[in-house]
């Protein structure tokens, strides 16, 4: 099939629907929520994500899906005002706590989904709109207009390449196949077919998780895979037995997971 034939938006959700992770709904997210705990300045992405962004002091930036504030809060002390929006309140709870630390005051939180309204929430046109890991919606092609519609100069956008955050070999070991859906390609190509040429670098995430010792590693593990049975749980121990070593005090894994992102942006026209 030519590429030109192909409509990209349809290929997206055939391949959304064929993804072996657990549905992440808004319970999920609040119980995450509680274990971003890290400095954000500490991120290699938020800075890497800030160095492409080469944001303006003049800019008021709406940032949908913020989570706890990887972006918003270091891009803060750049622009003019940020605009927050999760629909964890949990999510924006811990943002709060961090602006409080650090007397962040030009960041507004907004409670908003996907699928709500969002002038209906007060949110109006911003100079630029970020939506950074988070486009794991349904229909892509609507995720895309919405941005643009909010956006008066630029959208960035970052999404996965090839298994994203996820640890195949995690999977593996209990026995569990990994299909993690579509990656950046199917976001570039739809926004192609959509009359918008984007620009396009990638990210890498270099990260070792740490943990307090292997309970807390299996509790780790078993909230991401969600569900496990009695023999995968005996598995994910044997795994982490096997692959858990300390340093300085601290659990982690004995090799470190390098996660790329496709960061892709454009300007409104």
């Amino acid at each position: 099939m030519e590429k030109a034939s192909i409509d990209w938006n349809e290929a997206w959700k055939e391949q959304r629907s064929k993804r072996s992770l657990i549905k992440r709904d808004v319970r999920f997210w609040n119980e995450k929520a509680k274990y971003f705990t890290k400095d954000p300045w500490e991120s290699n992405y938020g800075r890497d994500f800030l160095k492409i962004m080469e944001p303006r002091r003049c800019w008021s930036v709406l940032d949908i899906a913020c989570g706890t504030g990887t972006i918003a809060l270091p891009l803060a002390r750049y622009v003019r005002r940020v605009t927050a929006v999760d629909f964890s309140p949990k999510m924006l709870e811990a943002l709060a706590g961090q602006c409080r630390i650090h007397g962040i005051e030009n960041i507004t939180a907004v409670n908003a989904s996907w699928e709500d309204n969002w002038r209906s929430k007060g949110i109006e046109k911003h100079d630029v709109v970020v939506a950074s890991r988070c486009l794991i919606v349904e229909d892509l092609q609507a995720a895309i207009t919405k941005l643009n519609a909010f956006a008066k100069e630029r959208v960035y956008t970052s999404t996965i390449v090839g298994d994203g955050p996820h640890d195949r070999r995690v999977y593996e070991a209990v026995g569990r196949k990994l299909v993690p859906g579509p990656d950046y390609i199917y976001n570039y190509n739809l926004l192609h077919q959509m009359g918008i040429y984007a620009n396009i670098t990638f990210i890498t995430d270099q990260r070792q998780e740490s943990f307090r010792d292997h309970d807390d590693a299996l509790d780790h593990f078993s909230r991401d895979l969600k569900k496990l049975t009695i023999d995968e749980k005996i598995r994910l121990k044997q795994y982490l037995d096997e692959h858990l070593l300390c340093k300085n005090g601290k659990w982690c894994l004995d090799y470190k997971k390098s996660t790329r992102w496709a960061v892709i942006w454009w300007e409104r026209t």
